[in-house]
């Protein structure tokens, strides 16, 4: 796919990304990103610039954690694959 220019709004921001994935995917990981934002400064009560670095903190948690469960799935498969 073509790359194309998508503009998104985090935190009451616009950002024009560009990106070759569909303009759907890049609204639905913009709408991400801004849900964990405003539910990390609402708890935190901290100022935007480090409920921004927190929130990058906990994003990525969540995909290393994802990363680890995904290569612990992928062994398993390819030790039942071994087994038949």
């Amino acid at each position: 796919m073509e790359k194309q220019k998508i503009t998104v709004t985090v935190a009451g921001k616009p950002y024009t990304l560009v990106s070759a994935d569909p303009p759907e995917h890049v609204k639905r990981v913009a709408d991400y990103v801004d849900r964990t934002l405003s539910e990390t400064a609402a708890a935190t009560k901290l100022p935007s610039a480090q409920a921004a670095i927190l929130t990058c903190f906990r994003m990525a948690e969540e995909l290393l954690k994802a990363q680890d469960e995904n290569r612990i799935l992928q062994q398993r498969l390819e030790a039942a694959a071994k087994k038949n």
